[in-house]
């Protein structure tokens, strides 16, 4: 990892071709709603302009089915100018003559913006042809996005083979892996997972990896009602997955064995129908009504889950614990939000991902009270689950 830091390179004099995460939401004018993925990026790129380098950014945003207007990187360009208070050069043209002039003719500390990768369908196919094109613009490659680290894309994994030696990590994908890394081999104990969110199909890779490695398991959200069903309790109309219900019992039995704490939601929040305007009542969660579906845990889990947490040194987050989109729904995913942050603050290492985590942790404005946020959705799923992701193997190889 040392020898793949950029805080190793001198990029004075050199062009430096840097693979970003600007797949920012955009509303209906063309407004970057969160631009925290640009934010995290800047130390990488201000590091290659301030040593003098030239920094060629590259990126994807949404899924456009060719050249689409309204997934072009203009509102990216502007902001970005902004946020580093310099000119952006932006180019609609991946290899047109006319960019690879304007390219050519950059000085250091200058930076450009290229359109919308995905525009291309060889950036998704991981043409070698595509990435040599754009490999020839620079002379050092940098990949600074971990949000995409688990695809095999031109711009991730098959452009890296062009720069041999000089392919580096940017500052915040060497922060994910490093933070990762330091809560998969903690040894701060108790160490404890929350796992939430809607399906135990999306974690089961997770929660088998994490059981060899966690102290507790913390299970909330729509999937709590796969165990719960599967360990004999009734469930009513709650989400589970009845082909999931064997895996459930199975992975419940080995965390037994092996001496894990399973703690699943003892109460929850029912509602007679998925809307913030249904009806609503308290209610055992193996004991759910039919009609009736859990969409929160309830006060006794909370306060129980709080316990676990406020008594933890390491914690690990992904997942709600319930619709906390719903108004009425939010308290159970609120309340552990808040205990993470007070354990942290207490002194436990807490790191949380994904997508529904983050949102949850941004919306209570408690992100700078956990330890590490994480930017990846499903590269951070997978290397929790002990996968080698694409873009790191190419960078290492």
């Amino acid at each position: 990892m040392a020898a793949k830091s950029i805080n190793n390179v001198d990029f004075n004099g050199k062009r430096v071709l840097i693979r970003v995460d600007f797949n920012v939401p955009l509303n209906q004018n063309q407004e970057i709603v969160d631009d925290t993925r640009i934010r995290e990026s800047l130390p990488t790129i201000r590091k290659v302009l301030d040593q003098g380098g030239v920094a060629i950014l590259m990126t994807h945003l949404g899924r456009p089915k060719g050249h689409e207007p309204n997934f072009s990187l203009i509102p990216i360009a502007i902001h970005l100018s902004k946020l580093l208070n310099k000119n952006v050069v932006f180019d609609r043209e991946l290899f047109s003559d006319r960019t690879k002039d304007v390219i050519k003719n950059l000085k250091g500390g200058d930076i450009a913006l290229l359109e919308n990768l995905r525009f291309y369908k060889e950036e998704e196919l991981g043409d070698e042809d595509f990435a040599k094109n754009l490999a020839d613009l620079a002379d050092i490659y940098i990949n600074d996005a971990f949000g995409t680290a688990h695809r095999a894309h031109c711009s991730t994994t098959t452009i890296a083979k062009f720069f041999q030696e000089k392919k580096y990590f940017g500052l915040l994908l060497e922060n994910e892996i490093e933070n990762l890394n330091k809560v998969l081999n903690t040894e701060k104990r108790p160490f404890t997972a929350i796992i939430g969110g809607a399906k135990v199909s999306t974690k089961i890779d997770v929660i088998r990896n994490l059981i060899n490695r966690v102290d507790n398991m913390l299970i909330g959200g729509g999937m709590a009602f796969t165990f719960v069903k599967a360990l004999g309790g009734n469930v009513g109309d709650s989400l589970i997955e009845e082909d999931k219900l064997e895996v459930a019992r199975n992975m419940a039995a080995e965390m037994m064995r092996k001496g894990v704490n399973l703690f699943l939601p003892s109460d929850a929040i029912i509602a007679n129908g998925f809307s913030n305007e249904a009806e609503t009542r308290w209610s055992e969660a193996d004991n759910i009504p039919d009609g009736w579906m859990g969409l929160d845990i309830g006060q006794r889990s909370i306060r129980r889950f709080a316990e676990i947490i406020n008594n933890s040194e390491t914690i690990l987050w992904n997942g709600p614990m319930g619709v906390f989109e719903f108004e009425r729904f939010k308290q159970g995913t609120k309340s552990l939000a808040i205990s993470t942050a007070s354990a942290t603050i207490r002194g436990a290492f807490s790191l949380i991902g994904g997508g529904d985590s983050v949102a949850a942790i941004n919306r209570y404005n408690l992100a700078d009270q956990i330890s590490y946020v994480s930017t990846g959705g499903g590269a951070m799923l997978e290397y929790l689950e002990g996968k080698e992701l694409p873009a790191i193997k190419a960078i290492l190889d």
